[in-house]
C-alpha cells in the first residue's frame, strides 16, 4: 500500500509567508508609531501655551462727581478690577493736582459713609462705570504726627511753668516762699504721663490707615496745651498750697496714679500684641500680669487706667482745675469706651456681652 504522505509548503510558499509576515510586522509597527504620535499631538494641545491664550481683561470707568454741585470733576478711565480705591485717588490727584489722596473723600452715595481706602473697585461696580461723590477733606496730617504734636506741648509747656520763669511768676516771691513737696511729685507724675504716651505712639500704637483733619489736630492742642497751662500755673504758683490731709493723701494718690499709668501700659501693649499678631477672632483675655485681669470686667481698660491716673493726680494735687479736667476727660473717654464697646459686642458678643464699657460697676 502506498501511504499518504502529508502535503508540506511549498518553498516558495514558505518564502511568501516569511515575506508576509515580515510586511505585516512593518505595518503594524508604522501603525503604532502613528498612533503614538497622534497621542503626544493630541496631550500637548490639552493646554495650550500661555503665550497663545487671549484673555480678555475688563476694566472699569469711574466717574467723579462733586457732591455738592452734582458736577462732574473727571473720568479715570481703565481702572483694573483688581485696583482699591487708593489707586483711583492716586490716578485722581495726577488729573487734579490740588487734591492729593489724603484730602479726598468719597462716596458711592451723596449721604452715605466714605469708602476706605482699602476697599476693592471690583466690589463697588455694579456695571462698567462707576460713579463716585468727591468731598474735600480739607488740609490732612497723618495720626502719629496728630498725637506727637499734642502730646509734645503738654511736656513742655509744664517744664516752663515749673521753673517759674519772670515772665510767669514774680521773682521775689518765687524765691520768697518755700516748694511743697508735692510740687516736685506732681511735676514728675504729668511729665511721666505725657512720656508714656509719647513714647506709646512711636513704639507700641499701630494706628489704622488714612488721615485726620487738620482743624482736628488744632483742636486737640488747643484743649491738652490750654488746660496744662492752666494746671500749671496754679500748681508751681508760689502761693499753692499743699493738700488738706497732709502726706497720706499724697503718698496714697500717687501710688494710685503709678499703678494706673503702669495698667495703661500693659494693657495697650496686650492690644498692640493682638494686632502684630493678627488673631482679631477673640476679644484680648487677660495674661498672668495682674494688670491685665481688668479686661474680665471692662471691654476698654485702657480708657478706665487713664480715668484712673487723672483722679488720683486731682487728689494728689487737690487743685480746681486738675478737678475739671479729670471731669471732662472721663465724659469723653466714657463716650469713646461706649463706641468702642458696641463695635466689640458686633466682634465678640458672647465674650463680651456681660462686661461694662469702662467702669466696672456700671454693667
Amino acid at each position: 500500500m502506498l501511504k499518504r504522505q502529508n502535503p508540506r509548503t511549498p518553498k516558495h510558499s514558505k518564502g511568501l509567508a516569511a515575506d508576509g509576515g515580515a510586511l505585516s510586522m512593518s505595518h503594524n509597527d508604522s501603525r503604532s508609531f502613528f498612533n503614538l504620535s497622534q497621542l503626544v499631538l493630541s496631550a500637548g494641545q490639552i493646554k495650550p501655551s500661555p503665550a497663545l491664550k487671549h484673555s480678555k481683561i475688563t476694566y472699569f470707568e469711574v466717574e467723579i462727581v462733586d457732591v455738592q454741585s452734582k458736577k462732574q470733576i473727571c473720568i479715570v478711565d481703565k481702572v483694573p478690577p483688581a485696583s482699591t480705591l487708593l489707586d483711583v485717588k492716586h490716578k485722581f490727584h495726577k488729573a487734579c493736582p490740588q487734591w492729593y489722596p489724603s484730602r479726598v473723600g468719597l462716596q458711592l452715595e451723596r449721604n452715605g459713609p466714605f469708602l476706605k481706602d482699602s476697599v476693592s473697585i471690583q466690589s463697588l461696580a455694579v456695571s462698567s462705570i462707576i460713579t463716585l461723590y468727591f468731598t474735600d477733606l480739607g488740609q490732612q496730617v497723618g495720626w502719629t504726627t496728630f498725637f506727637l504734636t499734642e502730646y509734645t506741648g503738654p511736656l513742655l509747656i509744664y517744664l516752663l511753668f515749673y521753673i517759674r520763669l519772670s515772665t510767669i511768676y514774680d521773682q521775689v516771691e518765687s524765691r520768697k516762699n518755700f516748694r511743697h513737696p508735692v510740687v516736685h511729685l506732681a511735676c514728675f507724675c504729668h511729665c511721666l504721663h505725657y512720656i508714656r504716651h509719647l513714647l506709646e505712639t512711636l513704639f507700641v500704637h499701630k494706628f489704622s490707615e488714612g488721615h485726620t483733619p487738620l482743624k482736628n489736630m488744632i483742636k486737640g492742642c488747643a484743649f491738652y496745651w490750654g488746660f496744662t497751662s492752666w494746671i500749671a500755673y496754679y500748681i508751681n504758683h508760689p502761693r499753692y498750697t499743699p493738700p488738706s490731709f497732709g502726706h497720706k493723701q499724697v503718698s496714697y494718690a500717687a501710688l494710685a496714679f503709678l499703678m494706673c499709668e503702669a495698667g495703661n501700659h500693659f494693657i495697650n501693649v496686650a492690644l498692640a500684641h493682638q494686632t502684630n499678631s493678627g488673631n482679631r477672632t477673640c476679644f484680648p483675655s487677660p495674661t498672668y500680669n495682674p494688670f491685665t485681669w481688668l479686661f474680665l470686667l471692662v471691654s476698654c481698660p485702657n480708657y478706665t487706667y487713664e480715668a484712673g491716673s487723672w483722679i488720683s493726680f486731682t487728689v494728689m494735687t487737690q487743685t480746681l482745675p486738675v478737678g475739671i479736667f479729670a471731669f471732662l476727660m472721663v465724659i469723653q473717654m466714657s463716650l469713646w469706651a461706649q463706641k468702642k464697646h458696641k463695635l466689640y459686642l458686633k466682634r465678640f458678643y458672647p465674650e463680651v456681652r456681660r462686661k461694662a464699657a469702662m467702669i466696672p460697676i456700671i454693667f
